[in-house]
């Protein structure tokens, strides 16, 4: 069975707001600035051509900082030429790089650099992993599913998850029942959880160009001042995309993200907190940590890194430090860019053009031979396993197994007797009409009946599907959000290799990638 693909419109599961932005629906137009699509890139890097090279000179300092210590650091140096320009990714610090998705996101990422080079071979183009190191979610993250199960690394840490030292990890790694050596060199060589996962994508996607970007840092926050100012100072952000929202909604989409008043957190070690402001005074929540304005003014300029954006602001923040012209992200991600052009045209940075990575579903071998025997269309797969089975049923009876057209013949019959009885008694309309209904009610309750019946001549496949189902929607969760790479690399180590060979991060479909079995 070779690679196929499938457009995300046949699969449902996605948005009518991200199908809509995909094929540019007129009525979205305001909500972003350049096309999705290829030819959009050529505005795109007009708008960023003058992008700051004092900021351009900080970042490329950072980075050298960051990398220092890993063999074959990818050219960092080209983000000095004003002719270089990033494209970028970003996700949670996932143990052993988390599911699947967060590779899908990466490559992604990696082929839309190679694309973009093929098409605009003039520039240089960077793909960059903006690890989201200040997030202090750890429940979301500390944890690996492995042969669907799961593994977590507990400790006591908390804050920014990005500097959680390594202390203790040995049992985690050792709880698993397979590893490779990339990561146990960065989990046991690195003195913190971001500087593992650079170790780690580094080894596996380095070659390729990927720079991994830790933003914790305050000569990268001392250029995103006046945009942390505006929101504390003035708050200007909350009423911008509440403006965006009303809009969205006003056309009939969902919201996935609001705004505050203030969309920092304070962040030091051990602790990230919300910031508000109470009355003349910024009180830090959980901390007891209070500030006048001019206090809070100074605290910010004398210690930028301890100012942490919120989901609100990161997206600006990102666009902001790195000469950036694409973001790659989820569904739910995509949909909250949507949402935020305004706080972009209010500071008047330009706002990147916004994709969606690629998704995939890899297929074992005995799962496509179950399929195929089955006669399952792909797209099929991604129902609900009950309705997948009504659909089989259906499909595969000899039988009719509904009692539509004995309904439909028996209705004006009924009529007739409401009719009746209404020249007769009128009274007796609401008796006769609640016989017909328990007539009608008695058939479908037979037709259920037969469904089931007929389900019990389908055990055999039903009961594949069922293990179809369990094995490629583990804990009824799409694979690519549960499964992790190991699941899959041990048997088949050009699995990345072949995903950089099959995506398409300008194609937006769902790829259906085969997979040999090892001992075929």
């Amino acid at each position: 069975m070779p690679i196929q693909s499938y457009p995300l419109s046949q699969i449902e599961a996605f948005s009518s707001l991200l199908l809509d932005y995909l094929v540019e629906e007129p009525k979205l137009k305001n909500l972003y600035q350049n096309s999705p699509k290829i030819t959009g890139f050529k505005n795109q890097l007009a708008d960023k051509k003058s992008f700051s090279i004092k900021h351009r000179k900080v970042l490329v300092e950072v980075l050298q900082d960051q990398y220092q210590s890993l063999e074959n650091a990818p050219a960092i140096e080209k983000l000095l030429d004003d002719h270089t320009f990033t494209v970028t990714t970003g996700h949670q610090l996932n143990l052993m790089t988390g599911p699947l998705y967060v590779i899908y996101k990466i490559v992604s990422t990696i082929n839309l650099a190679k694309q973009l080079k093929a098409e605009y071979p003039e520039y240089h183009f960077i793909p960059v992993y903006w690890m989201a190191t200040e997030d202090h979610d750890w429940d979301e993250i500390n944890h690996v599913n492995l042969n669907q199960k799961t593994y977590t690394w507990q400790t006591e840490q908390q804050g920014a998850v990005g500097r959680f030292n390594l202390n203790g990890i040995s049992d985690f790694l050792s709880s698993l029942p397979y590893s490779l050596p990339i990561f146990q060199k960065a989990y046991t060589q690195s003195s913190s959880l971001s500087e593992a996962v650079r170790c780690y994508m580094h080894e596996l996607f380095g070659a390729e160009g990927l720079v991994c970007l830790d933003a914790d840092d305050a000569r990268l926050k001392s250029l995103f001042l006046p945009m942390m100012e505006a929101d504390l100072v003035d708050q200007v952000h909350e009423t911008l995309v509440e403006k965006q929202n009303q809009h969205i909604n006003e056309l009939g989409y969902k919201t996935q993200i609001n705004a505050r008043g203030i969309n920092l957190f304070y962040l030091l070690d051990g602790s990230r907190e919300r910031i508000e402001k109470q009355g003349d005074h910024y009180q830090v929540l959980n901390q007891g940590i209070r500030f006048s304005l001019e206090e809070l003014k100074n605290e910010l300029q004398l210690h930028p890194e301890r100012f942490s954006p919120n989901v609100v602001l990161r997206p600006l923040y990102q666009e902001c430090i790195l000469p950036n012209l694409a973001y790659l992200g989820g569904p739910a991600e995509v949909a909250y860019w949507l949402q935020l052009k305004g706080i972009f045209d209010h500071h008047q940075i330009p706002y990147p053009i916004v994709l969606p990575r690629n998704f995939a579903l890899l297929l074992p071998s005995v799962e496509q031979k179950r399929v195929e025997k089955l006669g399952i269309q792909i797209s099929d797969l991604f129902l609900p396993e009950a309705s997948l089975v009504r659909k089989y049923v259906l499909e595969n009876s000899v039988n009719s197994l509904d009692f539509k057209q004995e309904i439909e013949d028996v209705t004006p019959i009924l009529e007739q007797m409401v009719l009746k009885a209404k020249q007769v008694d009128p009274t007796l309309e609401g008796s006769i009409l609640a016989e017909r209904q328990r007539w009608i009610n008695g058939l479908e309750r037979m037709a259920k009946k037969l469904k089931r019946a007929e389900e019990r001549n389908h055990e055999t496949a039903i009961r594949q599907i069922q293990q179809v189902k369990e094995r490629l929607f583990p804990q009824g969760h799409w694979q690519e959000r549960y499964d992790n790479l190991l699941d899959f690399y041990l048997d088949k180590p050009r699995l990345i290799q072949d995903l950089l060979d099959s995506f398409d991060p300008l194609n937006f479909e769902l790829y259906v990638i085969p997979l040999q079995s090892p001992n075929a």
